[in-house]
């Protein structure tokens, strides 16, 4: 059984829209290899696990770096619940505010 790999909502959409062009399609590809190969098929460097159910994947791009939280739900289900554009490289942890959003939307994934 393939895995699929989708947003939460309209909210998300928009966020993923708001990605500048070289960033979204990273986002697309690591999406790809998630619903071809599983998580097992990503680079190590591309997923960090942030609390519980909540993971991230890190995109990099000519402009900088951004972030998409999800989580996986039942059946090989991948749910995007935030996406975002760090604003700076330095710090590693991901933004509090960004985190609780997207704690706050997970609870919305049956």
């Amino acid at each position: 059984m393939r895995w699929t790999v989708e947003s939460l909502n309209a909210a998300v959409d928009a966020e993923i829209d708001a990605l500048p062009r070289d960033m979204r399609a990273r986002l697309a590809r690591l999406s790809g290899i998630i619903e071809e190969h599983g998580l097992g098929g990503l680079p190590r460097d591309a997923v960090k696990h942030l609390e519980g159910r909540l993971w991230e994947l890190r995109i990099t791009g000519r402009d900088g770096i951004s972030r998409a939280i999800y989580l996986t739900a039942a059946v090989r289900r991948v749910v995007i619940v935030r996406v975002f554009v760090k604003k700076t490289q330095k710090t590693q942890k991901t933004p509090a505010r960004e985190l609780e959003l997207a704690r706050q939307r997970a609870k919305e994934v049956s």
